[in-house]
């Protein structure tokens, strides 16, 4: 699985999910001569504005990395001047009731991804979901995407930060029976995963 062909999945997602986001596919960002690209950026309205600034990483770009740490400076590369860039700031708002930006790291339901993901399992558990994006309360996901066949509005995540750890019996609990993903935690065999 490719990541154009994840990224396709989410804008069809937020398409059909939410009334009007702005999308937006390989979005730059220059804060303080910091270039970036992020592979999606999606800003909603719930009525405060919320940004979604999406890392998508499927098998190419996992085999690329030099491991873990290389993905993860990336995704914080992204988390620290997204929303410095003025294009993108956020202002904070009275009354807002949830964060208004949303840091994602997406890995396919690939066996490769598994397996560089379980292999890595303490680094991106490791990453606190708390965040702030300037004055602005923000959350960090790092997940696997699923229900990437059905409908676009049954697409989710199963995160391996924060509370739910990697290969816990809650993370087992969220991962869909019949899904890309479960299909893969099965076919990594070599001790690191035991999955049902």
């Amino acid at each position: 699985m490719r990541e154009d062909a994840l990224a396709t999945r989410l804008v069809e997602h937020f398409e059909a999910t939410v009334d009007d986001p702005a999308i937006r596919l390989e979005e730059p960002y220059d804060a303080d001569g910091r270039e970036g690209v992020v592979d999606l950026f999606v800003r909603t309205r719930t009525p405060e504005p919320v940004d979604r600034v999406i890392e998508l990483k499927a098998d190419a770009a996992v085999r690329r990395a030099t491991g873990a740490n290389e993905v993860l400076r990336q995704y914080r590369r992204m988390e620290r001047y997204f929303h410095a860039d003025e294009r993108h700031a956020l202002r904070p708002k009275l009354g807002r009731d949830e964060p208004g930006a949303r840091y994602l790291l997406c890995f396919a339901p690939t066996p490769t991804c598994v397996h560089h993901v379980a292999t890595n399992r303490t680094l991106y558990g490791s990453v606190d979901p708390e965040a702030h994006a300037g004055d602005v309360p923000a959350v960090r996901t790092v997940a696997f995407l699923t229900g990437l066949d059905g409908d676009p509005a049954d697409l989710g995540l199963v995160s391996v930060n924060g509370e739910v750890q990697f290969g816990s019996e809650p993370f087992k609990r969220a991962v869909p029976d019949d899904s890309r993903l479960a299909e893969s935690l099965r076919g990594v065999d070599d001790g690191l995963i035991e999955f049902p």
